[in-house]
């Protein structure tokens, strides 16, 4: 029987007792745990399920599935299993975002450039501890098909893909990968077309019609798929109201409070004024949650990529090094111009957070992902750290915390039989974090081993490969 905590160690037992998935040599180069039956023993356990932290807990993988999980006197070990010590760590579920991409994008002049990371998100992502990720719309929905395809078949890294359509979108942003409907007609054919391909949910975009949308949700759902929105000519409660099943980043893309607001047209600037511009405890918005929470419309929370700058992380989740180093300097350059420079941002996502939490203790269905977008400042993996750890800063409890980010995406994409929490008869998706997350919520970032499927990746060894290559592959 072999005991030990040290990841450095346990590279040597990738082939113990080898099982079930086989692996390319470029991917078994990250893998440090592959065998079998697995004890992780006297160890402090956040399941996911929301309840309280659990100490001296014991959990043993069998085969890629949770055989046994409970206090460490009482769970009977198998006699070949890998013992790994969990004295001192902390296990919570991989993590199940559902506002991910496999692109980066960042201001250039007057546009946006959008750059596809085929090779080094999906690796991110699964070193920041997402086992399961949505893609938030695709540019290249075809890349990420087969991105998805090569990592179950184990020819690449990565996490388990649930993939979006390309945006639902009419003409209105100048962002060249963006394809554009002419018209309401195009919209079932759309939907249709890329459910063939095998994309598992769709999403709308800023400036739609109603109908459009209306199209969108009687196609998706005649299919068992799901339609989210990032969303300005239409209103929250409109899409809601039309069957919309899920509304991306917190309140921050609400146009419900114009007081002008004109018919299917889209004015962000307008938009953003009357967030500012609205009281924290207005009643209208206690209003909107209500509609939401009585549709069964789910939210999903992106903080990180409002982050303000506050002098705090140029890269939230400290990615920075992971950028070439053209990209560094530029938001460098542009972080050091605009730290604290901007109180009225700092004030509205404070605000955004605390009408998200509200709506959470109304009863409200939210779940988490990271949009790398933006200024470029959102990272996978690192982003997806961090956003846990701006929900525990918000005031969110730990357990509520991670459950966000775990169970409630997976229940989602209705997957809550088989990921999301650490439970019995449950897939092995599982992180091992050195440190207790109660004492420091930043020791979220101190993931040593990502057991996806009961095989166990080197998180560390993740990071590093892609160090200074983010933003050219």
């Amino acid at each position: 029987m072999i005991k030990t905590s040290h990841i450095w160690i346990l590279t040597f037992l990738i082939s113990f007792g080898s099982f079930a998935q086989e692996f390319t040599p470029q991917v078994k180069a990250f893998i440090a745990v592959d065998t079998s039956s697995i004890a992780i023993t006297n160890v402090t356990l956040i399941d996911g399920t929301g309840r309280d932290v659990k100490e001296g807990q014991t959990i043993v993988i069998s085969k890629g599935i949770i055989q046994d999980v409970g206090n460490a006197v009482s769970v009977v070990i198998p006699k070949n299993a890998l013992i790994i010590n969990g004295t001192g760590k902390t296990v919570i579920p991989g993590l199940v975002m559902l506002h991910e991409h496999l692109f980066y994008s960042k201001p250039f002049e007057n546009w946006f450039s959008v750059g596809q990371m085929t090779f080094t998100f999906p690796r991110l992502y699964l070193a920041g501890g997402v086992t399961t990720m949505r893609t938030g719309g695709s540019i290249q929905p075809q890349t990420d098909l087969n991105v998805k395809k090569w990592i179950e078949e184990g020819k690449m890294t990565g996490p388990k893909m649930d993939v979006t359509g390309p945006f639902i979108e009419r003409e209105g942003y100048d962002i060249p990968e963006l394809g554009f409907i002419d018209g309401t007609a195009e919209v079932a054919k759309l939907v249709n077309y890329w459910a063939d391909k095998g994309v598992t949910s769709f999403k709308v975009y800023n400036h739609i019609t109603k109908e459009d949308l209306r199209i969108s949700v009687a196609e998706a759902h005649k299919r068992g798929l799901k339609v989210t929105g990032h969303l300005c000519s239409l209103t929250y409660a409109e899409a809601s109201n039309l069957g919309i099943d899920n509304l991306e980043h917190g309140f921050m893309a609400s146009s419900d409070f114009i007081s002008d607001k004109m018919e299917e047209i889209c004015d962000p600037f307008k938009a953003r004024k009357s967030l500012i511009d609205t009281d924290i405890d207005d009643p209208k918005m206690e209003d909107l949650m209500d509609l939401l929470i009585k549709n069964n419309t789910t939210l999903t929370t992106t903080p990180v990529v409002f982050e303000p700058y506050t002098g705090y992380e140029v890269v939230p989740g400290g990615g920075l090094s992971a950028m070439i180093p053209q990209l560094q300097e530029d938001l460098q350059n542009k972080y050091d111009r605009s730290v604290n420079n901007d109180s009225t941002s700092i004030d509205l996502f404070k605000k955004d957070l605390e009408w998200t939490k509200r709506f959470y203790e109304k009863g409200g269905k939210l779940v988490a992902g990271t949009d790398p977008t933006g200024a470029g400042r959102t990272v996978a993996g690192y982003a997806n750290q961090r956003t846990i750890e701006i929900l525990v800063e918000t005031g969110f409890s730990l357990p509520d915390a991670i459950k966000i980010g775990t169970l409630n995406g997976a229940q989602f994409l209705n997957r809550q039989r088989e990921i999301g929490s650490i439970e019995k008869g449950k897939k092995a998706d599982l992180i091992l974090i050195d440190g207790d997350l109660r004492e420091d919520i930043k020791n979220i970032r101190k993931m040593e081993l990502v057991f996806k499927d009961g095989v166990g990746f080197d998180s560390k060894k993740l990071f590093e490969s892609v160090q200074g290559k983010v933003g050219l592959y």
